[in-house]
């Protein structure tokens, strides 16, 4: 985690919650009976962090200042918005909808990536879940190349819920997965879409497959069997370029 992304201390995370600075995640040490660490926690709740509970030498093991006194967070690099941001702004342009969703991306790397690839695509947005996800911080920026700035980010608390909430906007639903659907180009993604990106090692999870209304295959011709979540995005997004400008 770069520097400038940690926040240690009671009072200078309680005043970055006062001054509304967006935060990431909010790790609190575990089991303890500090009504300033549970103000904390609430407020931070209320604001749209997600708050974990860990033993202190995690927090020692993350602390810059070695003195955390129970509680660091982890700053977003920019504000998310709602699902219904990323509609409104592929509906304020005039075009189909067409939005990226990477579920359960951990690495900062691969998330920053999917960014970078979507945002070149032409793509209106991109929702991330807020559990077992990596965040939009200033690592991942940095991966984006900037790219993070130029894109609308939705974080949501449900993946399934917001695919059958697109789906209800005629928002058609793609996955991908290794030699689970038909191939790529021979998929029609020329209308609203979603795409899902799954995890770097599981891919998507059941609950958001069983959500999808098409499931595409990247061949593989090689000796390795998967490719990177980010690749794999980037081939995907522009295969839908590729439909859509033909």
């Amino acid at each position: 985690m770069s520097e400038e992304n940690i926040i240690e201390g009671k009072n200078a995370v309680t005043e970055a919650i006062r001054a509304g600075r967006p935060l990431d995640k909010v790790f609190l040490v575990r089991d303890s009976s500090d009504r300033a660490l549970a103000f904390i926690a609430s407020s931070a709740r209320a604001a749209g962090a997600v708050v974990t509970e860990c033993d202190r030498r995690k927090l020692d093991a993350m602390s810059q200042t070695h003195a955390h006194q129970g509680v660091i967070a982890v700053a977003a690099a920019r504000e998310y918005c709602t699902l219904e941001d990323i509609l409104a702004r592929a509906e304020e342009l005039g075009q189909p909808p067409f939005v990226v969703v990477c579920d359960g991306l951990e690495d900062p790397r691969n998330l920053g990536a999917v960014i970078r690839c979507a945002e070149c695509a032409g793509a209106h947005g991109i929702v991330i879940p807020k559990h077992r996800s990596a965040g939009v911080t200033a690592a991942v920026n940095k991966t984006s190349a900037g790219a993070a700035e130029h894109i609308l980010i939705a974080r949501v608390p449900n993946l399934v819920a917001a695919l059958e909430a697109m789906k209800k906007r005629g928002v058609w639903i793609y996955g991908a997965e290794a030699g689970g659907g038909s191939p790529l180009w021979k998929t029609d993604m020329k209308g609203p879409i979603c795409l899902v990106i799954g995890s770097e090692g599981a891919g998507m999870s059941r609950l958001v497959r069983e959500a999808c209304d098409f499931v595409m295959d990247i061949p593989l011709l090689g000796k390795v069997n998967s490719l990177n979540a980010s690749a794999a995005a980037a081939v995907l997004l522009y295969e839908i370029v590729r439909q859509r400008y033909e």
